[in-house]
């Protein structure tokens, strides 16, 4: 335990996800012996970005406006759309550049012991984009856990009546093994996936 402002501060910090006490202890001692100017201008960064950073209205990633770059580019495939759960899921994809068509972000998991439920994500919304009959294939990108699996089973059950007449095709992300593991390490779902995602080599 430190002092007034100093365990302020570490408490703070602590609250960052993914920051345990340790580390919440060694940012904040790096903090103190940091220049004041670069503490300032980070500061600074922190409220600028509380205040100017949105989310897109219709697809719910991070914005520097009423739209996101992605939403607002025309060349983007409106008939794909694919469901992540947060705006460093898009970022992710983007990275890859294989993916031309539009997102949908979710802002979460489907996660009880949390008290997360369909309500405190932006299904309504995905659904009411749905609802015009553009999109055909609905790509569900939620994490390969036990949450992202509840919540990818619960949106293609929402979507269900959509797809009955051929219209709206709804598809998982292929999951398998990393490139560089090796197959002892690979746990037994990852392993299965692997196996029932395998594909004929050509050649």
């Amino acid at each position: 335990m430190y002092e007034g402002v100093v365990q302020d501060l570490i408490d703070e910090l602590g609250r960052l996800p993914g920051v345990g006490p340790k580390s919440a202890q060694r940012i904040a001692f790096h903090v103190l012996q940091t220049d004041p100017v670069d503490v300032k201008r980070l500061a600074e960064v922190l409220v600028r970005v509380k205040d100017t950073v949105r989310f897109c209205e219709v697809c719910g990633n991070v914005a520097a406006g009423e739209r996101c770059r992605i939403c607002l580019d025309e060349r983007r495939d409106p008939t794909v759309l694919c469901v992540v759960e947060e705006s460093k899921d898009v970022v992710a994809i983007e990275k890859t550049r294989e993916f031309r068509g539009r997102y949908h972000v979710l802002g979460g998991a489907l996660s009880p012991i949390e008290g997360i439920g369909p309500d405190e994500l932006r299904v309504r919304e995905l659904m009411a984009r749905l609802a015009d009959g553009v999109v055909t294939e609905l790509i569900l990108a939620t994490d390969p856990n036990m949450e992202g699996e509840a919540t990818a089973s619960f949106l293609a059950r929402m979507v269900r009546p959509l797809t009955a007449d051929g219209t709206l095709r709804v598809t998982r992300l292929a999951s398998g093994l990393p490139v560089g593991g090796d197959l002892e390490y690979a746990d037994e779902v990852t392993l299965g996936r692997a196996f029932a995602g395998r594909r004929k080599i050509d050649g």
